[in-house]
């Protein structure tokens, strides 16, 4: 899977992106949030309120039940504000 992390996300993780191998108990996006948070202490503060996090599969906005797999895109980044 290939992870990619805007804006200040990607600042609290400290990586623009990653490939991982998914594991075989993580089956949707809200799963790979909450897996995303043990990886350690900058994954922990950056997902720390999921409901702020906002969840892109394959370039489509995604809720936390919609399944993801080895082969996604899967993007995180913060509200998009603008004026």
């Amino acid at each position: 899977m290939k992870l990619l992390y805007f804006a200040w996300l990607r600042q609290r993780i400290g990586i623009p992106g990653e490939e991982i191998t998914l594991p075989d108990d993580v089956g949707t996006a809200g799963e790979l949030l909450e897996w995303l948070r043990g990886r350690g202490d900058s994954y922990a503060e950056a997902l720390a309120d999921p409901a702020i996090v906002r969840i892109a599969v394959n370039q489509s906005y995604a809720q936390p039940g919609d399944p993801v797999c080895d082969n996604d895109e899967v993007a995180l980044f913060p509200p998009v504000t603008g004026g």
